[in-house]
């Protein structure tokens, strides 16, 4: 391991120590607590992801890809899983859906900015397989989310009909996602020889043991990280008059999952593009067919409900992510413009959750 990553995982470890101190210490402000338990949950999103990497790297990239999409997004279960305790829905659905958006459109925006920007002709080259894909996974969870819409604003509709449609429309989407992940593994098998000497420049940093030990304590520490930011959340939403969309769509989006995948710029500017959009795609694709749905089902244990019911802007929000990543990556080619593009219909969007009440 470089003595970089060493650094980074002291900060994270620092981090977490201060997160801590400032939520059982009565006379801390509850802005500073929210403000260290943010960069704590942001440090342990990257140290997930990286001892995932280690993990995956010696399964192949298919792999690698599925295990940083599933395990990444620890710190995500958590937080939406504490926010339900703390019967903030509200927080943990928009927190879901700015997971999915700030990848699909921040994230990737800036991952197309930057490989096409290094490339001679201003153009970035990738299979074009997962990106559609995922313009697939995102569409049929939009539907699902667009066809409760309808039913909750139809005559006679009541909460039950929507948490029955809830229910069945996440299991649906788990079956879905099944049987893609099991075709996309197997896809992945056969490209292999053609993407053999992208795989071979990428070798372990960690032993085994000790990165399967660090998944371990980055995924308990996620635990508690996550419950001490969504105790300090309330009282900072009220202290700075932020609204919780604003609060789920862009601070825990950007904390959870930004920095998680900012491996994707990394991978961009060194110029393995497939890499990259593999890193952000299959995220996109497990929070909106896999980690949504799989807490709608998890929330029939806790205090409050999940379910796919969201305001118009957002289900809107959703089914036009999906059409513009399947516009712009679907041929497999991307220019600095389309990445700019998708960067900036996630800034107006940030905007209209800081206003969306």
């Amino acid at each position: 391991m470089s003595g970089l990553k060493r650094g980074l995982l002291a900060c994270v470890l620092l981090l977490v120590l201060l997160a801590g101190l400032t939520r059982y210490l009565s006379s801390v402000p509850a802005l500073l607590a929210f403000v260290m338990a943010a960069l704590a949950l942001a440090g342990l999103a990257w140290t997930v992801s990286f001892a995932t990497e280690q993990v995956g790297l010696r399964l192949g990239s298919g792999m690698t890809g599925v295990l940083q999409s599933t395990v990444g997004n620890l710190p995500e279960f958590f937080v939406v899983l504490f926010a339900l305790q703390a019967h903030e829905r509200t927080v943990a659905q928009t927190a879901l859906i700015g997971s999915i958006l700030v990848n699909a459109l921040l994230v990737l925006g800036l991952v197309l900015v930057t490989g096409a920007a290094r490339e001679r002709g201003r153009v970035m080259r990738f299979h074009a397989g997962l990106p559609n894909d995922t313009a697939t996974l995102m569409l049929i969870a939009s539907l699902v989310i667009v066809l409760i819409a309808l039913v909750a604003g139809s005559p006679g509709a009541t909460g039950s009909h929507v948490e029955t449609i809830s229910v069945v429309g996440a299991v649906a989407l788990l079956v879905v996602y099944a049987i893609w992940m099991r075709q996309y593994l197997s896809r992945d098998r056969t490209q292999a020889g053609v993407d053999a000497p992208e795989a071979e420049a990428e070798r372990p940093s960690v032993a085994l043991r000790p990165a399967l030990a660090l998944l371990a304590v980055a995924g308990v520490g996620s635990a508690f990280v996550s419950d001490w930011f969504v105790h300090a959340l309330a009282p900072t939403i009220h202290q700075l008059a932020l609204t919780q969309s604003f609060a789920g769509i862009v601070i825990i989006a950007i904390a959870g999952n930004a920095v998680e995948n900012a491996s994707g710029i990394y991978l961009a500017y060194r110029g393995k593009h497939d890499l990259a959009i593999s890193v952000v795609k299959n995220s996109v694709a497990q929070l909106a067919a896999f980690l949504y749905p799989l807490m709608v089902l998890v929330s029939l244990a806790t205090a409050s409900r999940l379910s796919f019911q969201l305001p118009d802007v957002w289900a809107g929000a959703l089914v036009g992510t999906a059409v513009l990543i399947w516009q712009i990556t679907g041929d497999g080619e991307a220019t600095p413009f389309e990445g700019a593009a998708l960067i900036a219909v996630y800034v107006v969007l940030a905007t209209v959750s800081a206003f969306q009440r």
